[in-house]
């Protein structure tokens, strides 16, 4: 028996993965996203498909663990900093939008189909939310999450994010569930989500912070991915034990960390757990779908997406006019974020496990709102005309501009120190990476913020922004940095410029055939300049000074050229200097005189 359920999980783990690689592929080559693809895969090989997998209801739960991932993803993403720069966005437009686009349709569900109130509500506030993760990449790749109304997309779909935890409440308090035995009274949760989210900060700031330091000092990426989960999945224990939102858990816990220097790090580790099992999620609601209900009623999904669609435009359209954007940005505001989003089937999902919806009607508006996401790109196309046009490579943003860092420095140490200071004398926005938690610590005594982690990691650069960046600087100490390490790095960010550290001639060599910005010997000019010094003590004059520093730096210059072109660095030794090779100075004033 247990070899039979072995080979049915292997099975099904195989058909799975399968699916959702086929569908995902042919999805994101069309340039549905993502979301589409597990969804549609999920709903050819369930029950309602061609029957290749079952039990859909046993894998949502398991696959909930990637909703629970991406709340901790999120508050992570809540740097004080940046929430308080956007807050008039996120705080002011997200809610004002999530509130009347919710009301509004659930209106005209309401008055349109018959629903009862509570369901009406329970399906018209999910369709409020957008499709984060279908709008994000498109505009990135448009090249306009930076411009102002990137930023102003950007902001909305965050609050939208979080908005999740009290729509997941909301619906919990219209349940018509039974309440399991033992459940506390409503005060009493009350009184227990506060002290659960106290517990939880003062746990992070006494026990995970040391936790991080120490597992830091260790260097093993291992036990800081196993660090990770033990955070997000203990932080979720506590809140289901204490009857309340696991979401909430793991998303309180992701802000309690998101000013420390291992955020990178964690987001990092965890990511690919969640896009896995967020993933899953969307496969096993795409089998729970009900295919013969909605080919009963094909007529009532397109007009209700139409309806849909056409509500949120308008209520945004008029959010965004009241918030001061012109007429022209508030409907391209309102084009872009139209459709419904990826979390609209989590809670379809609550609201049928509340009983507030039948399993007929969950389906039925997951086919509306992926009919929706289906036109995220021709309304992306069509709001494009609307919206701020991304800056061209003549109107780059200066130094201030954008949310992300302009520039990236990894190794913080003596020389890192050094270039940080001289782009941040710029106004330059800079993210600093380091693997040493000693550095880090000594950094933050000065009020720099320095993140700890492999600076080689691609995963982690693009945490650090590296994709918006201009620049990637390695400070990195000693010569271990090759071409095998910068290679796969050019390739991911092949618009991005990569400067390097190099340790010494060797070292310069070995970068010479790597399609680098820039490559400086770490100690070539304090050694130059200290030369200058001791010529100047030893009563050379300055115009000599610098015939001599001239004329070193053309020969260092050319031996370099002439040992990299040939591999070999003994190539070109007549033109060092010696006690018989020297060079011819000119009479100093004194001796004219």
């Amino acid at each position: 028996m247990t070899e039979a359920a072995d080979s049915l999980l292997l099975r099904d783990g195989v058909l799975l993965l399968g699916a959702a690689l086929v569908f995902v592929l042919i999805f994101r080559r069309l340039g549905l996203g993502a979301t589409l693809g597990y969804l549609v895969a999920g709903a050819m090989i369930g029950p309602q498909g061609f029957g290749l997998i079952g039990d859909a209801e046993s894998k949502l739960g398991i696959a909930e663990l990637g909703i629970v991932l991406l709340l901790f993803l999120v508050g992570l993403e809540l740097n004080p900093s940046r929430l308080w720069r956007l807050r008039r966005d996120i705080f002011g437009l997200g809610l004002v939008q999530v509130v009347l686009c919710g009301l509004a349709i659930s209106a005209v569900i309401y008055f349109g189909t018959g629903f009862t109130a509570a369901a009406a509500m329970a399906l018209g506030l999910p369709l409020a939310l957008s499709s984060t993760a279908q709008v994000l990449p498109m505009l990135r790749s448009a090249g306009r999450l930076n411009t102002p109304s990137g930023e102003r997309a950007f902001s909305v779909l965050l609050f939208q994010d979080l908005s999740l935890i009290p729509l997941i409440t909301i619906i919990a308090a219209l349940s018509r569930t039974p309440a399991p035995p033992g459940t506390p009274p409503g005060w009493l949760l009350a009184v227990y989500t506060v002290a659960a989210v106290v517990g939880l900060v003062l746990a992070g700031r006494y026990i995970l912070s040391p936790l991080f330091r120490l597992i830091g000092n260790l260097g093993e990426r291992e036990l800081f991915v196993a660090a990770g989960l033990f955070t997000v999945l203990a932080s979720a224990a506590v809140m289901e034990a204490l009857h309340l939102s696991t979401a909430l858990g793991a998303f309180v816990a992701g802000v309690m960390l998101a000013d420390s220097p291992y955020r990178h790090e964690l987001e990092a580790d965890v990511e690919p757990f969640r896009t896995i099992l967020l993933g899953l999620f969307f496969i096993a609601v795409g089998m729970m779908l009900d295919l013969h209900v909605i080919a009963e009623r094909p007529l009532f999904v397109i007009a209700m997406a139409l309806a849909v669609i056409a509500t949120k435009t308008a209520v945004m359209f008029g959010v965004a006019r009241l918030f001061g954007v012109s007429n022209r940005g508030a409907l391209g505001f309102g084009l872009l974020l139209s459709q419904g989003g990826e979390f609209a089937f989590v809670l379809f999902a609550q609201a049928s496990q509340a009983l507030l919806i039948r399993p007929e009607a969950a389906s039925l508006f997951g086919a509306i709102v992926t009919l929706s996401m289906a036109t995220t790109p021709f309304l992306m196309m069509f709001s494009s005309r609307f919206l701020t046009p991304p800056p061209s490579k003549e109107e780059r943003p200066g130094p201030d501009g954008g949310s992300g860092p302009a520039a990236i420095i990894v190794g913080y140490g003596r020389f890192g120190q050094t270039v940080a200071q001289m782009l941040l004398a710029a106004g330059v926005r800079v993210s600093l990476i380091d693997r040493k938690i000693e550095q880090i610590d000594v950094a933050r005594k000065f009020d720099v913020t320095v993140h700890y982690g492999d600076g080689t990691r691609i995963d982690l650069l693009r945490q650090a922004g590296a994709e918006e960046a201009r620049a990637i600087i390695f400070c990195v100490d000693g010569d271990g940095l090759g071409k095998s390490a910068l290679r796969p790095i050019l390739n991911a960010f092949p618009n991005t410029a990569i400067l390097v550290r190099a340790y010494d001639r060797r070292h310069m060599m070995e970068l010479a055939d790597l399609d680098l910005t820039g490559a400086v010997r770490e100690t070539f000019e304090s050694a130059v300049l200290l030369g200058r010094e001791a010529l100047e003590s030893l009563g050379i004059g300055p115009a000599n000074v610098d015939t001599i520093e001239a004329e070193y730096r053309r020969r260092d210059g050319s031996r370099l050229e002439a040992q990299i072109a040939s591999g070999d660095i003994t190539v070109r030794r007549d033109m060092m200097f010696n006690h018989d090779r020297r060079m011819k100075l000119a009479p100093e004033e004194d001796d004219l005189a």
